[in-house]
């Protein structure tokens, strides 16, 4: 079949590097994909929200298979578009209705869906501008540091974590009068602070069979030792060492289980990922957010440990027919790095020549943010190349992947030396 891959990041690259292995795909393309995907299939310069250039892309290509990768088209209601067009419903699309990406959109939304189906997470108010002073009162309620969540979406910089009640009680205000969010922040959500380690579950659901994709745990700060300010991301691992038997069983009954029954319960939509960020107080799971596709860089290193063939697990997703499928997976574990530029995640130049790429040995290179000019290859983003690597455990893995980081150049290059330094 003609497949498409909505994105242009290291995980649209990743899906790619897996879904080209498969027998059942023909054609592959990505809109608008970078220059690590052009290798292995055609990018076309279209945008992922511009829903009628994606549906004249799908007819002319003959399309059968769609895959979304970013958050913005889903919550934009890609899926429902496709759904309700007569020319376009019979192509097989994974990722959750409009409905179902609420999860992601509106951090409020999440949380009212996990106090209805009972899931363990932090207590939370959530305020708007008419409700300032009672949301400055309820800071006073809790002990810091105090977290504040604008509801929307915010491009994964929407979460303040503060240590002083009055710091907190003007980011509120700022949040929710001066628009510091623009309109993510017109609610804002206030939640008990969790002291824990963080974890990310993957699920594969049809909207009512589930399968549990192996654990990953990411690195959000641009500094070592988790200092600095957020990123994207800047390295992961899969899988979780501290995520034992024990442990996931907690998860798959008392998260992952009512999740999906939830989703059943309310008739949503839901053919896709649910990506549960975690965290591990003592030894108990609780949720922080849910997203509704798959993390970058956690796709680098869940995507090429699964051995089954893509291709016929999202099939049989878009049948609803996930319980006759196995889920293979590799032993090794996987580790990536994401190698940024300078300057990053505030400002930073692009265009900057990228060499040592063949150099690359015995492990993969996944494009996050490269353009292909005149027969070079370019920076174009603040994450620009994740290297991910196979060994016995994440530290063996990570070992190969900076070795190869080594053969790598561009102008202000920069990367965390102290992946799985928590671990």
């Amino acid at each position: 079949m003609n497949i498409l891959i909505l994105g242009s990041g290291g995980r649209e690259h990743t899906f790619a590097h897996q879904l080209s292995q498969s027998s059942h795909c023909d054609k592959l393309f990505i809109a608008p994909g970078n220059a690590g995907t052009s290798a292995i299939a055609t990018n076309v310069a279209v945008s992922v929200n511009d829903f009628e250039a994606v549906k004249e892309l799908v007819l002319r290509e003959k399309i059968e298979m769609m895959v979304v990768g970013p958050e913005d088209p889903l919550v934009n209601g890609i899926v429902d578009f496709f759904r309700q067009d007569e020319q376009l419903k019979q192509v097989a699309v994974i990722g959750p209705s409009k409905r179902g990406a609420l999860l992601e959109g509106s951090k409020e939304r999440a949380k009212e869906f996990m106090a209805m189906h009972n899931i363990p997470t932090a207590a939370y108010e959530s305020f708007t501008k008419e409700s300032l002073a009672a949301g400055k009162e309820f800071l006073t309620t809790l002990k810091p540091p105090y977290v504040l969540k604008a509801d929307g979406l915010a491009a994964g910089k929407g979460v303040l974590i503060l240590n002083s009640l009055e710091e907190a009680q003007n980011e509120l205000e700022n949040m929710l009068t001066q628009n510091k969010f623009g309109s993510a922040g017109n609610t804002v959500v206030i939640e008990e602070f969790l002291e824990g380690i963080e974890l990310s579950v993957f699920v594969l659901t049809d909207g009512k069979n589930y399968k549990i994709l192996p654990t990953a745990k990411d690195y959000k700060r641009i500094g070592e030792g988790d200092t600095g300010l957020n990123t994207g991301g800047m390295g992961a691992i899969s899988p979780v060492p501290f995520a034992d038997d024990v442990f996931m069983q907690k998860v798959e009954e008392r998260i992952v289980k009512p999740t999906i029954a939830g989703l059943e319960a309310e008739d949503i939509d839901y053919k896709g990922f649910v990506f549960i960020g975690l965290i591990k107080v003592g030894e108990e799971p609780y949720v922080i957010e849910y997203n509704v596709r798959m993390g970058d860089p956690e796709t680098e290193v869940v995507l090429p440990r699964v051995e089954s063939d893509l291709v016929e697990v999202f099939q049989k997703i878009s049948e609803g027919k996930l319980s006759e499928i196995e889920l293979k997976v590799k032993e090794e574990a996987a580790a990536t790095l994401m190698l940024v530029s300078g300057g990053y995640p505030e400002d930073y130049e692009k265009g900057k020549e990228i060499t040592g790429l063949n150099d690359i040995d015995g492990s993969i290179v996944f494009h996050a943010g490269t353009v292909e000019k005149d027969g070079k290859v370019l920076t174009n983003g603040g994450r620009v190349i994740a290297i991910t690597s196979f060994g016995k455990d994440f530290r063996e893995a990570i070992k190969k992947s900076y070795q190869n980081a080594e053969k790598l150049h561009f102008d202000k290059m920069y990367f965390r030396k102290d992946i799985g330094f928590d671990l």
